[in-house]
C-alpha cells in the first residue's frame, strides 16, 4: 500500500505535469509502481534517462528538433524528481544536476533559439533562459517568467510557447531558493533587489527591448511577481497566477512536503523558523504600490491558498487591475490551463504592444 505523501503526490500532481511537458502516458507509467515516497525521485530519473537516449538518437541523425524536444523532456522529468524531494539531499541535488545538464543540452536545438544567461546575485548567481522569437533582427518585449516553490526554469517550456508565439522573448529564471540559486541563496521577500539585478543584465542584451517587459509568476512566484511590480522597476505589465498575498497567513493549509520544501530553501532550521519567515512573505505595505497593469488569477478550489487572498490583493492595489476567478481551478489552476495560458499571453501581447 503507498504511504500517505506518495498517495498524496499522485493524486494532485498529474494536472501540472502534463501541461508542463510531461506524457500522461508517462504520468501514469511511472507513477503506478510505487508503493513509497521514497521510490519517486529515482523513478521520475529513469523516465528521465528515456529520453536521454532517444535524444542522443535523434542528434546523431541529424533530427535537431527532435533531440531538444528529448533533452527538454529529460529536464523536466528530472525536475519533477526533485522538486519536492528535499528529504534526501544527495539523491535530489543529483537529480537536480541531470535537469539542468540535460536542459544545457537541449539549448541548441531550441526553435526560437535560446541562451544561458548568468548574472551575479548575493554572491552567487541568478541563472535564466533567454530565448527570442528570431536571435538578432530587433528588440523584442519580453516576459520575465519566475517560478515558485518547487517549480524552476526547467518547467517552463509549454509557458514559454504561449508567449513566443504572440511575438515575445521569455527569460525563465531561477531566482532565490529556486533551482541552481536554491543551495546558495535563501528565499527572499526583497524581490525588487534580485529584479534590480536581472533587469540590469536584460536591458544590456541589444535584443531585449527595454522599454516592454512584463512580469509573470505562478504560486509563490505570483507573489515575487507582484512584489516586482510593487517596485520602481521599468515593467510594464504583470501577471500573477495562484500567488499568496501572506504566505505565513496560509501556512497551516500547506501540506508536509511543500512546509519541508519551504524550510530547506528559506535555509531555516526548523518548521516553527520556516513558519517565521513565511510571515515575512507579505504583500502588506506594497499592493498599494502597484500602480501598472495587473492581472491576477486564481482557482476558486485551490487548496494552498484560498482564493480570497487574490481578491485581497486587487482591492489594495491602485493601477488598472483585473482579477479572474476560475471556479474549478486547483493551486495553479493546472487543472483548467486552457481557460488561462492563451488569455495571459494575449493580454501581455496587449499590454506590451502599447495598445493595452
Amino acid at each position: 500500500m503507498a504511504d500517505q505523501l506518495l498517495e498524496t503526490a499522485v493524486a494532485n500532481w498529474e494536472p501540472r505535469f502534463t501541461v508542463n511537458g510531461v506524457e500522461a502516458n508517462d504520468y501514469a507509467r511511472i507513477t503506478k509502481p510505487l508503493t513509497a515516497w521514497g521510490q519517486w525521485c529515482q523513478a521520475w530519473c529513469d523516465g528521465a534517462e528515456e529520453y536521454l537516449a532517444l535524444a542522443e538518437i535523434a542528434k546523431a541523425d541529424g533530427h535537431a528538433i527532435s533531440a531538444g524536444e528529448h533533452f527538454a523532456r529529460a529536464a523536466t522529468y528530472f525536475h519533477f524528481g526533485k522538486f519536492l524531494f528535499v528529504h534526501d539531499m544527495e539523491q535530489m541535488r543529483a537529480a537536480h544536476t541531470r535537469a539542468v545538464s540535460a536542459l544545457t543540452n537541449a539549448l541548441p536545438f531550441f526553435v526560437p533559439p535560446a541562451s544561458r544567461i548568468e548574472i551575479p546575485y548575493g554572491g552567487a548567481k541568478i541563472v535564466g533562459v533567454l530565448r527570442r522569437p528570431n536571435a538578432t533582427e530587433r528588440k523584442w518585449p519580453t516576459v520575465i517568467l519566475i517560478p515558485g516553490l518547487d517549480s524552476t526554469k526547467e518547467e517552463f517550456r509549454d509557458v514559454e510557447k504561449a508567449f513566443h508565439k504572440r511575438g515575445m522573448a521569455t527569460f525563465a529564471m531561477d531566482g532565490p531558493g529556486q533551482g541552481e540559486a536554491e543551495y546558495d541563496l535563501r528565499i527572499t521577500p526583497k524581490w525588487d533587489e534580485v529584479g534590480t539585478a536581472v533587469l540590469a543584465k536584460l536591458l544590456s542584451l541589444p535584443d531585449v527591448d527595454g522599454e516592454r517587459i512584463g512580469v509573470w509568476g505562478v504560486s509563490l512566484g505570483g507573489f515575487y511577481a507582484a512584489r516586482l511590480a510593487a517596485s520602481d522597476l521599468p515593467i510594464v505589465a504583470t501577471i500573477a497566477l495562484a500567488g499568496p498575498y501572506n504566505l505565513g497567513e496560509t501556512w497551516d493549509r500547506l501540506n508536509p512536503l511543500t512546509k519541508s520544501a519551504f524550510m530547506v530553501r528559506s535555509h531555516s532550521h526548523s518548521i516553527e523558523e520556516a513558519k517565521e519567515k513565511a510571515f515575512e512573505l507579505t504583500l502588506e505595505g506594497h499592493a498599494q504600490k502597484i500602480k501598472k497593469p495587473l492581472l491576477v488569477i486564481m482557482g476558486k478550489l485551490d487548496r494552498l491558498f484560498p482564493y480570497t487572498e487574490a481578491e485581497r490583493l486587487i482591492a489594495e492595489t491602485t493601477g488598472p487591475t483585473k482579477l479572474i476567478l476560475l471556479e474549478r481551478g486547483n493551486h495553479g489552476c493546472a487543472n483548467v490551463i486552457q481557460e488561462h495560458r492563451p488569455y495571459c499571453a494575449d493580454w501581455m501581447a496587449d499590454q506590451l504592444s502599447g495598445e493595452g
